[in-house]
């Protein structure tokens, strides 16, 4: 028998660039626009591929019919790690029917941790747990942040993940902002460090057939919100520097781009008074051709935000385009327009048909095409999809995702990102009487003896969320926005038992909280930023140190918040703890 012909894109033995020119020019324009999105598909519980909906095409027409392969996972309820491998086999095969068998690259947003936002991140599930980024920001430590990074490529590795929709390069410096707990911190020097670890922890020293990608964002720096509101929001759009900090917000960039960071990701927000176009930041070609492709030299794929084209509706709530600055145009226009910035890719859309009307209309060029089309093709060759890594052994994966030793790291970072504010009495003495507010009885039993009236305790450990204020319901529920102080009414509960016996109170830090009221009533303060109840009271009993700092300060009033400059980080008078605050026991 004849051996079957190898095109040359399909030889593992040549260049990558070889690769990725016969490829390209075996392409027709439908496949090279579908190779332009980058848009969500549906896991099932059981790790089949579910039907479409009005939001969510099924993902058999998404890469069948509209030629698009690159989707971002989205679990539709509990989904361990092995039936995630499993439908990333049946998406591959899918794929691998199709004319030029072009493999799928799937992403996920973060998935670690303890928040599960559809817009944001998603609970660890099977994965290891650690806490929240902001809580890696509390650390300071390089090297934990690293093998975060390197355990997280290792289990979405084992998934058939192979980019990551993080890390956030974006600075805490707006108290309320509602994406805070996904940043490594304030201050730019700091995440810098941190972010050059992350990055090189799924990476590696190089993109490789071992890596993950790193789509880092959100460029050019996503923190200095207006008024704290988002850009997920009409009412969000608008990106202010009131204390011309600009170049400051670009810090934990320069440091992913020597990292070398494959892809980048600009924000909805659009720039007020500065030098730049006021337009979001995808559609903003100084932004991006001028300043990441220009001035940074930076030629890996850039993929813009979610939904910058087309409406839609999440969970309920109408989800107009956030085409800030552009809401005039048609849906052409807008993708013309973020061609012509200098994108690559369009995020959280599955409209490649707006690409070959660009083209075939004369209004955008197929030699601009290309341009884009290399860049992408490039990372599933170097990442080694089109040879051994297309599929992945489910069993395997069960092995790697969640397995003890990785579990014990998380749990390790958990303690070391617990912030002592205070301690008048810490540590507590084991088997003592406690009275709980928001800790698991289970897991307290193992540290002291647990009673239901605080009449009988000696010690009260009440664990309470940061405070917000809520901004209706669906999808906008998911942004913990507004006040950073607690009303009279939340409070009540908390004052009544730090007048009643010592009160240990932990907040969970999302984004900084006004703890004033506490203060000076609890017997001692704790911040945690998505630490379990065992990695907490491992701290409050001594069983482990404390060795958490802030990652931003805690202001004294919100007033003082309201006062502050949305782009200068730790920048509230008198604050109540500044940044760096933690108390070694």
């Amino acid at each position: 028998m004849m051996e079957k012909l190898m095109h040359p894109y399909q030889n593992p033995e040549l260049p990558i660039e070889e690769r990725v020119t016969d490829l390209l020019g075996r392409m027709t324009l439908a496949e090279k626009a579908g190779l332009m999105f980058h848009t969500m598909a549906a896991v099932s519980p059981d790790g089949t591929l579910p039907p479409g909906d009005a939001m969510i095409p099924s993902t058999g027409e998404l890469i069948q019919d509209k030629l698009i392969n690159h989707v971002n996972i989205l679990t539709l309820g509990p989904v361990t790690p092995r039936k995630i491998a499993e439908w990333h086999n049946r998406v591959q095969e899918i794929a691998a029917g199709t004319r030029l068998g072009i493999p799928v690259t799937v992403s996920t947003d973060p998935r670690h941790g303890v928040i599960d936002n559809p817009a944001a991140s998603a609970a660890a599930g099977g994965f290891s747990a650690w806490p929240e980024p902001i809580g890696l920001g509390a650390t300071k430590d390089p090297s934990l942040v690293r093998e975060f990074a390197d355990i997280a490529r290792q289990e979405y590795l084992a998934a058939g993940i192979r980019v990551a929709l993080h890390p956030m390069a974006d600075l805490a410096t707006e108290p309320r902002w509602a994406r805070t707990s996904g940043t490594l911190g304030s201050d730019a020097d700091t995440v810098a460090e941190l972010l050059a670890a992350y990055v090189r922890g799924l990476q590696g020293d190089a993109l490789g057939p071992s890596s993950v990608a790193a789509m880092v964002k959100h460029f050019p720096g996503a923190g200095p919100q207006k008024g704290g509101e988002d850009a997920h929001f009409a009412y969000g759009r608008e990106q202010v520097y009131p204390g011309g900090m600009w170049e400051y917000h670009l810090k934990p960039f320069e440091a992913a781009f020597e990292a070398g960071a494959a892809q980048i990701m600009p924000y909805y927000g659009m720039p007020v008074d500065t030098e730049h176009e006021e337009v979001g930041f995808g559609f903003n070609k100084s932004v991006i051709e001028g300043l990441l492709r220009g001035r940074y030299g930076f030629d890996g794929v850039i993929c813009t935000d979610w939904g910058l084209v087309t409406d839609a509706e999440i969970m309920g709530t109408p989800m107009p385009a956030r085409a800030w600055g552009v809401e005039h145009l048609d849906r052409h226009a807008r993708v013309q327009r973020i061609l012509e910035a200098g994108a690559d890719q369009l995020g959280g859309e599955h409209c490649p048909e707006l690409i070959v009307d660009l083209v075939e209309q004369g209004r955008v060029s197929e030699e601009r095409i290309n341009v884009s089309v290399r860049r992408i093709l490039r990372d599933k060759f170097r990442m080694g999809l089109f040879d051994d890594r297309r599929y992945v052994d489910p069993s395997n994966t069960e092995k790697v995702a969640g397995q003890s030793s990785f579990r014990a790291a998380g749990l390790e970072a958990q303690r070391r990102a617990v912030v002592v504010l205070t301690a008048s009495n810490l540590p507590l003495t084991e088997g003592i009487n406690v009275y709980l507010d928001g800790v698991d009885p289970a897991v307290a039993a193992a540290y002291a003896k647990v009673v239901d009236d605080p009449a009988d305790a000696d010690v009260a450990i009440v664990r309470r969320a940061a405070p917000y204020e809520p901004r209706g319901g669906g999808f906008e529920a998911f942004f913990h926005a507004g006040r950073l102080e607690w009303t009279a009414e939340e409070l009540a509960p908390v004052l009544s038992l730090t007048a009643a016996l010592p009160t240990v109170v932990d907040v969970m830090l999302d984004r900084p909280a006004v703890l004033t009221p506490l203060v000076t009533e609890a017997a001692a303060l704790t911040g945690t930023f998505g630490s379990s109840d065992e990695a907490l009271l491992d701290v409050l009993f001594g069983r482990a140190p404390s060795s958490g700092t802030l990652p931003f300060e805690l202001p004294s009033s919100m007033a003082a918040v309201e006062e502050s400059r949305e782009d200068v980080p730790n920048d509230t008078v008198a604050p109540l703890f500044p940044y760096g605050h933690g108390l070694k026991l």
